[in-house]
């Protein structure tokens, strides 16, 4: 791969406490800390690029710090800071409401610890309570991008069709009214679209894709993820990738196939449907029992807001893969899931590289025969839609 190797990638990945207990992403399970994100990605799930978007909050950089000085971790020439076999990239995800429009959430990730830590004092002007994830910064949208692309960092708006908290989903019609296309370094699907999907958007023909997992605990590190041509895991190789320069470049993504999305379809939570019709692109009320009371999904945004009628992709576009966590399938339980990780490493080896004798011989035949069919996307699968994930199916 012209000097290059290619290394899986989770950009987004919260914290829920510091080890002292100090609440961050108060949605996020407690043992959810830097250093078990960190540990987890490494020895556990295989992942060698992590981004955790919650190292804006001054406890957590405290505790970055003990483990630089200790030695347990170091800062990379080239941006990052290195566990194990996984290089951390300090991120931050942060609201931002422009005057007249909705709330979206956006992730800024900065080359170093002293960056993060000028980005966070900044930030704390303008924040209530900076210790917290995903607080509303009360500046402009285009404000924040500047400040991030100052200090040399990387502004990607996070899973941009969600019906709570996005760019479209909730903020505006046209990412161009809101931010600055040509200083983004990619923009972040989310788990209830896909390239295609998101490729009935002309604006976005430009920008990189990206599939991460918004992970709130440590077993949904690497539910979605990406592979990347690089040179070696560091920030700045990963930017370079991110914009496509000198070879570098995102070579796939693995994502929920956006059937399992919890809000891939329109749902009525009155009556309690998926609204799975052409209709339900449009309509304001259920189509079924008529009540206001629905939550717009992603798919049916997505036609809304539509300037094309069918997706073009673009020729740059990496191949997106259906893939399915080993979580979501029946039967495959902790004791079985340690069974596998003893004998084939991590959980990208179990997904990508496990040999179809070894995975029977280990598994059965009817998991294992789920992980080979996931990796072909033929798996059979139920719709997901107003907060409620979609389910693999056991036959």
């Amino acid at each position: 791969m012209d000097g290059l190797n290619e290394y899986y990638a989770d950009l987004h990945i919260h914290i829920g406490r510091t080890e002292k207990g100090k609440p961050v992403k108060i949605s996020g399970a407690k043992d959810l800390t830097f250093y078990n994100i960190a540990r987890e990605s490494s020895d556990r799930k295989g992942i060698e690029v992590v981004g955790i978007i919650d190292c804006h909050s001054p406890p957590v950089q405290e505790e970055i710090e003990e483990y630089l000085s200790r030695g347990e971790m170091e800062e990379l020439p080239g941006g990052g800071i290195r566990y194990g076999q996984t290089t951390i990239i300090l991120g931050s995800e942060i609201e931002v409401k422009d005057p007249g429009r909705g709330p979206a959430h956006l992730l800024a990730y900065l080359p170093d610890l002293a960056a993060m830590k000028s980005f966070s004092s900044w930030m704390s002007r303008y924040m209530k309570n900076v210790e917290l994830s995903s607080q509303r910064i009360y500046v402009t949208a285009r404000e924040l991008q500047d400040e991030v692309c100052g200090r040399g960092g990387l502004l990607i708006p996070a899973h941009i069709f969600t019906p709570y908290k996005s760019i479209y989903g909730s903020c505006a019609d046209r990412m161009g009214d809101v931010l600055d296309l040509q200083r983004l370094a990619a923009v972040e699907l989310g788990l209830s679209s896909d390239t295609e999907m998101a490729s009935h958007l002309s604006e976005l023909d430009a920008l990189t894709f990206v599939t991460d997992s918004d992970a709130h605990s440590l077993g949904k590190i690497g539910r979605e993820y990406n592979t990347f041509a690089m040179k070696e895991p560091t920030f700045r190789e990963l930017s370079m990738a991110l914009l496509r320069q000198e070879g570098r470049r995102l070579t796939a993504n693995y994502g929920l196939n956006p059937r399992l999305g919890k809000y891939h379809r329109t749902y009525c939570s009155q009556c309690q449907s998926i609204l799975d019709e052409a209709e339900a692109a449009v309509t304001e009320r259920c189509i079924y029992c008529g009540a206001p009371s629905i939550v717009r999904g992603v798919m049916d945004r997505i036609l809304d807001i539509a300037d094309r009628e069918e997706p073009v992709v673009a020729p740059h576009r990496p191949p997106y893969h259906y893939q399915v966590p080993l979580e979501f399938l029946p039967g495959l339980g902790p004791k079985l899931m340690n069974k596998l990780l003893a004998r084939f490493g991590t959980e990208m080896s179990i997904l990508h590289h496990a040999p179809a004798e070894e995975l029977t011989d280990a598994a059965g035949p009817a998991i294992a025969g789920m992980i080979l069919q996931a990796r072909v996307g033929t798996l059979k699968l139920s719709t997901g839609g107003g907060g409620t994930y979609g389910k693999v199916s056991r036959t």
